[in-house]
């Protein structure tokens, strides 16, 4: 995708792929279903194996949303701080499918848990990635109020990502919610500040804010469909891009 390399080199090629919890349960109303995870892993592993660096930034919906309870009456911060460690689950479990895959796999979290993960350093992290190391990045940014979508953006700016792949189950950016919108419009591409205008709910509106200024590129892809998490890390163009106008 030499288009949304914002001009960095491609080789290594490295890219940040944002996981939401909810990807990881499957059928299932919560929880982890380790199918999916495998099957998963097996398409990052053989991204891997193709010389891509590759981060993983993963959510906690599938266990626990610390929105969701602030508005039933939990305090936001309690709320955000008990979703995070519910990334730290899910990180570990993508950790352990990958290493089944014979994949070198480092978590590392925003808070610290020496015993079961590494603190997030980014010279360490970038460390890893040169190292062919496969780097999952949990707990978000360690501080409430903040999404796994503007962690994953800050990680990849951080890390020198050349692109962030938002994996998600809609096939990309609508000009309105395909589910209630039948006649909804998908965008091959579509600008930062368009995406912000138009309010469409692809990422919140700090993590492209933080895209737009550092000219991160994002693809917005359908991962349930068998391959796509491969072809995207590859650099096919599927999905919506959202990068500069």
């Amino acid at each position: 995708m030499a288009d949304a390399t914002s001009g960095r080199s491609a080789a290594p090629r490295r890219v940040l792929l944002k996981l939401s919890g909810e990807a990881l349960m499957g059928e299932h109303e919560y929880g982890i279903d380790p199918e999916v995870v495998r099957a998963i892993a097996a398409q990052i592993a053989a991204a891997k194996n193709d010389g891509t660096e590759i981060a993983i930034v993963v959510g906690g919906g599938n266990i626990f949303r610390g929105l969701a309870a602030s508005a039933r009456g939990m305090d936001r911060s309690t709320g955000d701080y008990m979703g995070m460690l519910a990334t730290v689950m899910n990180g570990l479990a993508i950790q352990d499918a990958l290493e089944q895959a014979s994949c070198p796999t480092r978590v590392m979290s925003a808070i610290a848990m020496n015993e079961i993960c590494e603190p997030y350093i980014r010279r360490r992290a970038e460390r890893h990635l040169e190292k062919g190391r496969v780097v999952v990045m949990v707990a978000g940014t360690g501080n409430p109020y903040f999404t796994t979508d503007t962690a994953a953006t800050l990680r990849a700016v951080e890390v020198h990502a050349h692109v962030i792949l938002k994996a998600t189950r809609v096939d990309g950016v609508y000009d309105a919610d395909p589910e209630t919108h039948p006649e909804a419009q998908r965008y091959s591409q579509i600008g930062y500040t368009d995406l912000l205008s138009n309010r469409l709910q692809a990422l919140d509106a700090t993590a492209v804010s933080l895209a737009m200024d550092n000219e991160m590129p994002i693809v917005v892809f359908d991962m349930t469909v068998p391959g796509n998490i491969t072809r995207a890390i590859a650099g096919e163009r599927i999905g919506t891009l959202i990068s500069g106008e």
